[in-house]
């Protein structure tokens, strides 16, 4: 397993749709991997290919408090949703930032497991916004565009000037 490059808003290449996986293979299983190690090591409850510049439809989540039900998701598609929610949300991708966005409170979402079998999985409260939140990110969206143009610019602000001090 690896660690991977997590890429940082406004990075354009997260707001490239992710192409549909044709074959769950062994190079599939093994970005589950990388991508769940690092997931965890960021910390972070999900991730998306898209974060770490890989432009398929995977998704990694675990939103365990000890972190031992890792959930992996290949070409994820929502076939329902129910009910409202507003949850704080952040993201690898936009560090630092936490704001409130609204989603659905239930979702029903079908994938592939690590194997290429399929799979329907209903959710709700942080599982479901954590699935919505990282199927945003395989079709190009971040959460922060969720919100103003006034917020995702003070946002774009803030970690232009996060950047110049770490650099």
């Amino acid at each position: 397993m690896a660690l991977l490059p997590i890429l940082r808003y406004p990075d354009p290449r997260l707001h490239k749709k992710a192409a549909v996986v044709e074959r769950v293979d062994e190079s599939i299983r093994k970005l589950i991997a990388d991508m769940a190690e690092t997931m965890y090591e960021a910390p972070g409850i999900g991730l998306a290919a898209t974060q770490v510049d890989v432009h398929k439809r995977v998704v990694v989540i675990d939103v365990s408090e000890d972190k031992s039900k890792l959930l992996a998701f290949v070409n994820p598609e929502i076939l329902e949703r129910s009910g409202e929610q507003i949850c704080e949300e952040g993201c690898l991708s936009v560090p630092g930032i936490y704001e409130k966005v609204s989603r659905s409170e239930r979702v029903k979402v079908c994938a592939l497991d690590p194997r290429g079998e399929p799979f329907i999985l209903e959710a709700e409260g942080l599982l479901a916004v954590c699935i919505q939140h990282e199927i945003d990110h395989l079709d190009g969206k971040v959460f922060v565009e969720h919100l103003s143009q006034l917020k995702q610019g003070r946002i774009k602000a803030k970690l232009a000037k996060q950047a110049r001090i770490t650099a």
